[in-house]
């Protein structure tokens, strides 16, 4: 089962560098080509992607080429925007936390110095 980060990550790294090879689009995420093939005949039974096959003459390399489809463009933006979303709650925690820990530490060395 994938997730909406390892769909955001894939449509991404696809946005960058929509020739590439399976292998190279797998290295550049970080995801087994298993989980990688799985993700993108997902994205693509979604509607989100399309897949097309090309090779070079020279080498005969195998390579794809895939392209965001106008749903997928909207889905990218809509996971980027919640995306944004979470780390900037997480942000806001985060500097509430060192707020509460700076008063704390002002209020045990004001004690100690007493």
């Amino acid at each position: 089962m994938i997730n909406e980060q390892d769909n955001l990550t894939i449509l991404r790294e696809i946005n960058k560098k929509p020739k590439t090879s399976q292998r190279n689009l797998a290295k550049e995420t970080g995801f087994s080509l298993g989980k990688l093939n799985y993700c993108l005949l997902r994205l693509k039974d979604k509607g989100l992607l399309k897949i097309r096959n090309f090779s070079r003459k020279k080498d005969k390399v195998k390579y794809m080429q895939y392209v965001l489809t106008p749903k997928g463009i909207a889905f990218r933006t809509k996971l980027t925007i919640e995306f944004m979303k979470r780390k900037m709650k997480e942000y806001e925690e985060l500097k509430q936390d060192l707020k509460s820990d700076d008063k704390k530490a002002k209020n045990f060395n004001n004690k100690n110095l007493k």
